[in-house]
């Protein structure tokens, strides 16, 4: 799929600024988790309280699409039930993306999902 311009643009835009990294200062939930096959790895650090994400930050390093996919979940996710973001599926981050992304690359685009739902 021949990604538009303008998402193209964003898309390195976030990137770029990487909102949501770093650590937070008080967690309740963290997951750790390597994509296999590549050299992306991720850490995502939550505070819940009451079943609700409250924050959320990753730590790591990955390729654009794991980056930024993971970048864009910990932000939808806040405000979420933790048991909600966790059933989130591929429709739901092509969404945030704004793209589909292509079949070789998709264990990038849900490496963050996939460290969510590791979290108990």
């Amino acid at each position: 799929m021949k990604i538009d311009s303008i998402y193209k643009e964003e898309i390195m835009e976030i990137y770029s600024e990487k909102p949501n990294f770093g650590e937070l200062k008080v967690k309740t939930h963290e997951a750790k988790l390597k994509n296999p096959g590549c050299e992306d790895e991720f850490s995502i650090e939550l505070l819940v309280k009451n079943g609700k994400i409250k924050d959320a930050k990753f730590t790591g390093k990955g390729c654009v699409i794991s980056t930024v996919s993971t970048a864009i979940l910990t932000e939808k996710i806040k405000g979420m039930k933790l048991s909600d973001a966790q059933k989130m599926s591929k429709k739901d981050m092509d969404n945030f993306l704004g793209i589909e992304v292509i079949p070789t690359r998709v264990k990038c685009e849900l490496l963050g999902l996939e460290i969510l739902r590791r979290m108990k």
